[in-house]
C-alpha cells in the first residue's frame, strides 16, 4: 500500500496542477463534443487529460490500478479484488466547461478498502485547490501562482467550518436560512420537495460536484444535494475533504456511499452535510 503522507499528497498535486494546465489549453480554443452512451457529453479535453493522468500515475505507481470515468469499463469481477486504486475525473463539470462557466475541476482519489484516503479537486480557471489527506486534513488553495507545495500542509490553508450557519431543524424559528447548493436552477424545486413545509432555505447554484463539495467543505453552503446520475468518481474526492471538516456524505436512506463494492459504479441521489452531527433526516424526507 502507498504511504499517506505529504510527499504522496505533492506528487498528486502536481500531476494535477500539470492536467489543469492541459485544461487550459483546451479552454482557450474550440474542443469536440460527442454525446455518449448515458447521454451525457465528453470532449476531446476529457479524454485527453484522462489519457495524461493515467499515464503518470501508473508511471509513478505501477503496482495501483487507475479507475478514470473515460476508461471505467473494468469488470466488478476484476477491480472487486483491489485493495487500493487511483479514481479520476479528469474533468468534472465537462458541461460546465463547455458552457465556459469556469467551474470545472480535475479530481484525483486514492481509495484504500473501499475508503477514499486522499484526495485532490483543482480548478484551473479559478486558481482553487481543494486536498485532503486522511486524518491531517483537509485544505484549500487559492490564487494564481501554481505550484508544488514543499512547505509542509501549512495551518494558514486549513479549512475552518463556520458555525455562523448551522442549523437546527427542531427550531425553525430561529433559524438562519438552511444554504443549499445545487447544480441548476432547474433542481431548486425538486430539492424543496424535499423539505417541510415552509423551511427557510437559500440555494446556491454552482459548478461541478466536486467544487460544490468544496463550498460545503469551508461552510459556504450547508448541503449540496443532488437528485440525479452521478458516478463514484464525483464524489470520491467529496469523502475525504467533508470527513476532515466534520461533514459527511449519504444516499436517500441515509446511508453512506459506497466505493467499488457493486457492479455498477452509478451513485444514488446523495446528500453532501457540512455537520455530520446534525439530524438531517428531520430536514429531509425522502419519503
Amino acid at each position: 500500500m502507498l504511504p499517506l503522507n505529504e510527499h504522496l499528497l505533492n506528487q498528486v498535486l502536481l500531476i494535477a496542477y500539470q492536467a489543469g494546465k492541459h485544461l487550459r489549453r483546451f479552454y482557450q480554443q474550440q474542443v469536440e463534443v460527442r454525446i455518449k452512451e448515458d447521454n451525457t457529453p465528453v470532449t476531446e479535453a476529457d479524454l485527453f487529460v484522462s489519457r495524461f493522468l493515467t499515464e503518470k500515475l501508473r508511471a509513478l505507481f505501477p503496482n495501483v490500478p487507475v479507475l478514470s470515468e473515460e476508461n471505467c469499463r473494468i469488470p466488478f469481477a476484476e477491480r472487486q479484488y483491489w485493495q487500493e486504486y487511483w479514481l479520476i475525473d479528469p474533468l468534472d463539470g465537462t458541461q460546465q466547461f463547455i458552457d465556459r462557466t469556469d467551474q470545472f475541476a480535475v479530481l484525483m482519489t486514492l481509495v484504500r478498502k473501499n475508503k477514499p484516503a486522499l484526495s485532490v479537486i483543482h480548478a484551473p480557471i479559478l486558481s482553487t485547490t481543494y486536498y485532503a489527506l486522511k486524518d491531517f486534513g483537509a485544505f484549500k488553495k487559492q490564487g494564481e501562482q501554481v505550484v508544488r507545495l514543499t512547505g509542509g500542509l501549512s495551518k494558514q490553508h486549513r479549512i475552518e467550518v463556520s458555525n455562523e450557519h448551522r442549523i437546527e431543524p427542531s427550531n425553525q424559528h430561529r433559524i438562519e436560512p438552511l444554504k443549499i447548493a445545487v447544480g441548476a436552477t432547474t433542481s431548486q424545486e425538486k430539492v424543496r420537495a424535499l423539505l417541510p413545509p415552509n423551511f427557510p432555505c437559500e440555494f446556491i447554484v454552482f459548478g461541478s460536484s466536486s467544487l460544490k463539495s468544496g463550498l460545503v467543505a469551508e461552510g459556504v453552503a450547508d448541503c449540496y444535494v443532488r437528485l440525479g446520475r452521478t458516478g463514484e468518481w464525483d464524489t470520491a474526492g467529496a469523502e475525504v475533504l467533508l470527513a476532515e471538516t466534520g461533514g459527511t456524505i449519504f444516499d436517500s436512506h441515509f446511508a453512506p456511499l459506497t466505493y467499488n463494492q457493486r457492479e455498477t459504479l452509478i451513485n444514488p441521489h446523495f446528500v453532501m452535510v457540512a455537520d455530520k452531527s446534525r439530524d438531517w433526516r428531520v430536514v429531509f424526507q425522502f419519503n
